[in-house]
């Protein structure tokens, strides 16, 4: 087997194709130089005139080499993270050199969009991690590979570098089906499903009706999306001028083995078991939210958001291979509900 001759200096690292090499593309044979580094940022970088081909500049990506040519990549400084770092203050619940885990609370936008164009998780990010951030995509930025919504807390793993972000988003591409990506999320929904536990199945796109809402649709539109759940607690019923006999609400575990965007709210008040607190998906509910007892109600109030808390994350660190597990207990709004539930 013939193998690579590769050296470096000042006009950085350099590659000789060999015969096995021959007849691929540029993109793909400057893989062998770093793979540390994704393609499509080498694609960046071949367009941006960092890639030298036998000398000369060149730019199409999709040119074959052939044996003996000498490519020459020069990687480009990364730019300044846009948007800013801003001074916000994370509960950081692991860091290393490539990867930080974050205990997000309820409120915290994760990355700037319409509408929050700062003060979100990544500004904090930036901030905190400062130098330590590699050139993802050619921007000093943290790999964001999954996302809570604004108003759920809960954990969530960021890549510093980009052989991180490659592999946790391997790993969260796979959602767990044959590798070590775990989550579960605990959820308050009202009422209590037939079923102990179970699996719900249904596709997911973006509402027609509202822009704002995911809708479940037919098995030949959207995307898959499925979430396990088990029922952990039943609260009583007691609902103010009933004689109610079914539980009130129940504390539910969901993991998911897709993670489409509002999956578990969607899903839970497909089957009939909206979230506590979900103005977007258990509108209907706010009647018998209003029946509560005072306090319960009360902490409903105090809440002010879906009762929806990311508990448990785990995964195969991207770098050093090690089993990684966190586990968080809800905040004290979520727990302050649980308690006054219980207590009916």
């Amino acid at each position: 087997m013939t193998s690579n001759t590769t050296t470096q200096d000042a006009s950085g690292v350099t590659l000789v194709v060999t015969a096995e090499q021959a007849g691929t593309r540029l993109d793909k044979a400057l893989t062998l130089l770093s793979v540390e580094i994704s393609r499509a940022r080498l694609q960046q970088v071949i367009k941006e005139g960092g890639v030298r081909l036998n000398g000369a500049v060149f730019t199409d990506a999709s040119r074959k080499v052939v044996e003996g040519d000498e490519l020459a990549l020069v990687m480009p400084e990364a730019k300044p993270a846009d948007p800013v770092g801003q001074d916000i203050p994370l509960n950081v619940v692991f860091e290393d050199d490539d990867l930080i885990v974050i205990d997000k609370p309820a409120g915290l936008v994760v990355h700037p969009a319409g509408g929050h164009e700062d003060g979100t998780l990544v500004n904090a990010l930036i901030a905190h991690c400062g130098a330590s951030l590699s050139g993802i995509g050619g921007v000093r930025r943290p790999g964001i590979v999954h996302r809570l919504d604004k108003d759920t807390s809960g954990l969530l793993v960021v890549a510093k570098t980009d052989k991180a972000h490659q592999g946790l988003a391997k790993q969260f591409a796979d959602h767990g089906r044959t590798g070590p990506l775990e989550r579960a999320y605990l959820a308050i929904a009202w009422g209590v499903p037939r079923r102990h536990n179970g699996t719900i199945e249904a596709n997911l796109e973006r509402s027609n009706r509202n822009r704002e809402k995911m809708a479940v649709v037919s098995e030949d539109k959207g995307r898959e999306a499925i979430t396990h759940f088990t029922v952990i607690e039943r609260y009583p019923a007691l609902l103010k001028g009933t004689q109610e006999t079914e539980p009130l609400a129940s504390l539910i575990e969901c993991r998911l083995e897709t993670g489409r965007t509002h999956q578990i709210r969607v899903h839970m008040s497909h089957i009939g078991h909206p979230l506590l607190g979900d103005q977007l998906y258990g509108s209907g509910f706010m009647t018998k939210a209003s029946r509560l007892p005072e306090k319960a109600r009360a902490a409903l109030d105090t809440l002010g958001r879906q009762a929806l808390h990311a508990a448990l994350l785990g995964f195969a660190h991207p770098v050093t291979g090690e089993d990684m597990h966190f586990e968080s207990e809800p905040p004290e709004d979520f727990a302050l509900l649980q308690a006054e539930l219980a207590a009916l």
